[in-house]
């Protein structure tokens, strides 16, 4: 989290001095209401919808834009395990392709993946840094398959232009301690489609047949499940989304600064960037010829600066071949409902199956922007890291 304070605690002492902290049945037009507008013009789409969580809003989005059990669907080799997660959840078959240097999905990659069971793909714009997205959507046009963002960490960002989670069917945030801005656990689905942001609806809460705006949703009600959130998380994300464009421009000056002082050291390269520009700005990765290159430099900064320097294949829950469940295709708590089970194809998943991705996050660095720190402390500590 990197900016709370005054404002979020008198939004939360508003709504228990008011008695209502449920988002229906006497809390319509409240702060989940307020912020879902203030959100959906900020990234802009048509709709957005509170959620309780990063991986609910993957969920709701994938089932609102017609994901349908059995689907396979395109996730890459470095994300945190939520996202094929969710694809399980709703009865889909997640497929793992590999990333390129930008730490995004490799649009080679992803052509390579698509089969005749291929609905959907969904490029992570993983630590603030946007997917190729001109080239997923010529991949995604060309065998019409549905594009899932998820901008859990990149909240804000772009890509030409255009805020993350409005380029692609349907877009998906986090709001949870970790991310740019936060209410310690929450989520949004936006998108401009109103079927799927119906869709979305219903499925986010089992009783949305019986809200006041039952009247007004186009789709015909199924069973939803819930993934509510209560106007307290309403209303802190209504004042932390005011925040998020200082946010940004302050991250943004950081990681510049902290480029800017490495810039003529030739131990690394920065590793590219699908658009520099749109970067959120949260961290500044590297990458060395050899993977022991990356190591050393590891070793000789892992303490005494305040960027935390490590390899993302050393993070362990954002690689793949650490997703036990996936791996060992246990896709639910019952063989009666796991996907794996289901389908009448073979399924193959090995720790192996993409090594570029191995190679590549093995030989990178990433750099955490300080946020708390002046342009000029950065530049100092930059200026003391061991790039030998």
């Amino acid at each position: 989290m990197y900016e709370i304070g005054k404002r979020e605690i008198e939004a939360v002492a508003k709504v228990i001095r008011g008695g209502m902290m449920f988002r229906y049945r006497g809390g319509e037009g409240g702060w989940c209401d307020h912020f879902e507008e203030a959100l959906a013009e900020k990234i802009g789409v048509k709709h957005a919808l509170t959620v309780s969580s990063g991986t609910g809003a993957l969920i709701c989005a994938l089932v609102g834009a017609g994901v349908e059990p059995e689907d396979e669907v395109i996730v890459p080799a470095y994300t945190f395990m939520a996202t094929p997660l969710a694809v399980l959840a709703m009865g889909a078959i997640p497929i793992i392709a590999d990333v390129d240097e930008t730490l995004s999905l490799s649009p080679q990659a992803v052509e390579k993946c698509v089969s005749k069971h291929t609905r959907a793909v969904i490029p992570v714009h993983m630590i603030g840094r946007p997917c190729n997205m001109d080239a997923l959507k010529r991949i995604a046009g060309r065998h019409k398959l549905l594009l899932i963002e998820d901008a859990c960490q990149a909240v804000g960002g772009s890509y030409r232009g255009r805020r993350l989670g409005s380029i692609g069917d349907a877009g998906a945030f986090s709001f949870n301690q970790f991310k740019i801005i936060s209410a310690g656990e929450g989520g949004a689905v936006v998108t401009d489609d109103l079927t799927a942001y119906d869709k979305a609806l219903i499925y986010h809460d089992g009783g949305c047949v019986f809200r006041k705006h039952a009247d007004k949703v186009s789709t015909p009600f199924f069973a939803g499940s819930n993934f509510r959130v209560s106007e307290i998380t309403g209303a802190i994300m209504f004042e932390q989304l005011k925040r998020l464009d200082g946010i940004l421009k302050r991250l943004r000056a950081h990681r510049a600064a902290l480029r800017n002082a490495l810039a003529k050291q030739s131990t690394f390269r920065f590793s590219p960037c699908n658009e520099e520009d749109g970067d959120c700005g949260v961290s500044a990765p590297v990458i060395f010829e050899k993977e022991q290159e990356a190591k050393q430099f590891v070793e000789r900064n892992s303490s005494g600066n305040p960027f935390g320097p490590h390899r993302p294949i050393d993070t362990g829950r954002h690689v793949y071949v650490n997703w036990t469940p996936l791996l060992e295709k246990h896709g639910a708590f019952h063989p009666k409902a796991d996907p794996y089970r289901r389908v009448r194809r073979k399924i193959r998943y090995s720790k192996d199956m993409c090594r570029s991705s191995l190679d590549i996050l093995a030989r990178t660095v990433t750099l955490t922007v300080p946020y708390d720190m002046t342009v000029k402390e950065i530049r100092r500590a930059a200026k003391s890291l061991d790039c030998r």
